[in-house]
């Protein structure tokens, strides 16, 4: 490979088949990813295009990071925000409110060409290994304000809490989770048990 693949290639990389390695995605991206070795077309029709184990070593990496897409109006990965603080400009910040719902879109095309039914109304498997930025994300691109999403020993589910928790519930069902409502008794406060539907 003697260059870093595109936004579009890497969309495309992220996007693959965990198992088999099958690839969807534009002709040309994909086109691209064979000269860069990271895939191979299949030479008999429909000629579908998988990828080659380097291929499937780079997929793995971009996994890793912190959303599916990089942002359209900045260099580096988007972040959702988790309420941690110390992340970047306003809600309200054009940009910011650009690169949300970028990323909202992304996280929303991932999940129809990953799911096995193709469908977008429930998380995809990158989202089940990525649960606090995945929900915080989802929070976001509904316009929910002052929430704190954080990790719990459950596993797949997130803690969230904040002022208006049946906002933040509504926003998470909405978007494909299921929530439960607790009491923190120390606090005196409630919050979410949010984990994604699996069906």
């Amino acid at each position: 490979m003697t260059h870093q693949p595109s936004t579009a290639q890497r969309r495309v990389l992220r996007t693959a088949d965990p198992e088999s390695g099958l690839l969807q995605g534009p002709a040309p991206a994909l086109a691209a990813l064979v000269a860069q070795g990271l895939a191979v077309r299949h030479p008999r029709p429909p000629h579908r295009h998988y990828l080659t184990p380097a291929g499937q070593q780079l997929r793995e990496q971009l996994a890793d990071e912190a959303v599916p897409l990089k942002s359209a109006d900045t260099a580096g990965v988007f972040a959702a925000r988790t309420g941690t603080g110390g992340e970047g400009p306003q809600p309200d910040d054009p940009a910011r409110l650009r690169e949300v719902r970028s990323a909202w879109a992304g996280l929303l095309e991932m999940r129809r060409v990953t799911n096995a039914d193709r469908t977008a109304d429930r998380p995809c498997a990158w989202e089940r290994t990525h649960l606090t930025q995945s929900a915080a994300l989802a929070l976001e691109a509904a316009g929910c304000r002052g929430y704190l999403v954080a990790e719990t020993a459950q596993p797949e589910a997130v803690r969230v809490a904040g002022p208006d928790a049946q906002e933040y519930a509504e926003a998470l069902e909405g978007a494909g989770w299921q929530t439960s409502a607790h009491l923190d008794r120390r606090a005196g406060a409630t919050y979410l048990l949010a984990s994604p539907r699996r069906s």
